[in-house]
């Protein structure tokens, strides 16, 4: 059992690094094939589409696995039948409440967001909540009997369809000169198709199991096993919602700021898709060094429940120390080579400056997500919940200030310092609770080498001329500035005596190569 759970849960996290992986890396293809401001459509619409759908099927999948996990240890069929019919019926009463209120509302949303040209994209995608839901209510379902190949794979076929139809349905609409509002909500259709055959994956396999073929007794336990799983989903829902909502205050503020600063229409939509650029290199960064990173968070529980607190301390120390490891290099990279990436992956050089300051906040972003999930391992999930809560609003209080003053590069600015604020706010709390070692000579060594790397690989492109240089010539440029800039990091690491064969073991391909 334990080692089929293993598998299960190993399998479950590769297919959810490949989706993050695949919804990070479209928006590079989408932006060269639509423009900026279809990228810049999507960008703005759909935090509104995630935090509806994280309203609605955020906390289920988690409550109904262990409702009947429960009820398996019991060997209570009937209640398991039971539990997964009154989810039904609940997911389905979300999906479709929330689906009605952004349509019934979609103009002033509309207004709020970019003007009219979101709203066909707006409304597209919210019909994904009428499936969405109800494909989470079956992925708890198969989670409750520990089998996460289901989940698993209905998340790599939903995201492989989604992206697949959104950059073929771009295609098609670009060819046959379509408006950017209208392939706007065009692309939407993918995220649509991709839940409803996830759907009809997952229900072919419930179509197989017992309980498909048990009936429902009508015992007058419907609202009261309701009331559990809302009792025990709402806290869950609460704690996932809020990393959604730092991008929904984007999609409201930063539009309202630009047309402050003196913005209109198509233009306000076309400078998010600017912002956009940046946001996807963040995901990419943030993706790989969450991949490495977060794995290690259930053993950090683990250490806590034996009440080794010292060995905890060494795993939250060996944690950030691999967060570092690779976010601060990648972040002085980007910065470095925000010229040679941004030609050669969104094919001009337009609003570089945005691109490098954002690209450089995927330090603070990704260490946030590691902060986020260490409290969590620690069983503060509620504290880092009101810790982005209170970023949440030192967004809106900064966004409304600095797009006001500065425009796009003032909401750059303002992400970078947010994701800051709350890395030292998460930085604080932990160390308050497990006294482990924050600050080390490591961490300046592994500062001063990727500030030597990046000057190293920013100063041949001081003397190009990259706005005479095809996108193929940058992308050649800037693979070969990154080997080179990898090698100079390890290099000096290695010299500075940060590196040695106790924690280049726990470095992913690094390990094999010292075994």
């Amino acid at each position: 059992m334990k080692n089929t759970l293993v598998k299960s849960t190993l399998i479950l996290s590769v297919a959810a690094l490949l989706s993050k992986i695949l919804g990070s890396l479209f928006r590079i293809p989408l932006q060269n094939i639509a423009g900026d401001e279809v990228l810049g459509i999507f960008t703005l619409v759909y935090p509104v589409y995630m935090v509806a759908l994280t309203l609605s099927v955020a906390g289920i999948p988690i409550a109904i696995s262990k409702l009947i996990a429960e009820a398996r240890a019991k060997g209570d069929d009937q209640r398991i039948k039971t539990i997964f019919s009154v989810s039904g019926v609940l997911a389905a009463l979300f999906g479709i409440i929330s689906f009605l209120l952004i349509y019934a509302f979609s103009h002033p949303i509309a207004e709020v967001l970019g003007g009219p040209a979101t709203r066909p994209a707006l409304i597209v995608v919210s019909c994904t909540l009428l499936v969405a839901p109800y494909m989470a209510v079956y992925r708890g379902f198969f989670q409750g009997y520990e089998d996460m190949t289901p989940t698993a794979v209905s998340q790599v076929i939903e995201q492989f369809i989604r992206v697949g139809l959104i950059l073929i349905v771009a295609v098609i609409m670009v060819q046959n000169l379509y408006s950017d509002q209208e392939i706007g909500g065009g692309i939407m259709i993918g995220s649509i198709i991709g839940a409803a055959v996830s759907l009809i994956y997952l229900r072919i396999l419930y179509e197989r199991t017992s309980i498909r073929k048990l009936k429902r007794k009508k015992d007058g336990s419907f609202w009261k096993t309701g009331k559990t799983i809302l009792k025990i989903s709402i806290p869950i829902c609460i704690g996932a919602i809020t990393m959604a909502l730092l991008n929904l205050v984007d999609s409201i503020t930063i539009p309202t700021g630009l047309k402050t600063y003196g913005y209109a229409g198509d233009d306000i939509n076309y400078l998010y898709g600017i912002y956009g650029r940046g946001l996807a290199l963040v995901q990419i960064v943030t993706v790989f060094a969450s991949s490495v990173v977060l794995p290690l968070i259930p053993s950090i529980s683990k250490k806590l429940s034996q009440r080794d607190l010292n060995g905890t301390k060494k795993l939250i120390e060996n944690t950030f120390f691999l967060t570092y490891l690779i976010s601060i290099p990648a972040a002085f990279g980007l910065v470095a080579l925000t010229l040679p990436i941004n030609l050669g992956l969104f094919t001009d050089l337009e609003g570089s400056q945005v691109v490098a300051i954002i690209s450089f906040s995927s330090l603070f972003t990704s260490l946030t997500v590691l902060g986020t999930g260490v409290l969590q391992g620690i069983n503060k999930a509620k504290l880092g919940a009101w810790i982005i809560i209170f970023g949440v609003i030192i967004k809106l209080i900064l966004n409304f200030l600095l797009v006001n003053l500065y425009g796009l590069t003032g909401a750059a600015i303002s992400t970078a310092l947010v994701y800051l604020i709350l890395f030292l706010l998460n930085v604080y709390f932990i160390w308050k609770y497990t006294e482990f070692e924050y600050y080390s000579n490591k961490i300046i060594s592994i500062s001063i080498a990727a500030l030597v790397m990046g000057a190293i690989i920013w100063l041949p492109s001081s003397f190009l001329d990259f706005e005479e240089m095809s996108r193929i010539g940058a992308l050649l440029y800037a693979a070969i500035a990154i080997v080179v800039g990898v090698s100079i990091f390890f290099g000096l690491l290695l010299v500075l005596k940060v590196l040695n064969k106790d924690n280049m073991s726990q470095i992913p391909v690094l390990n094999k190569i010292i075994k």
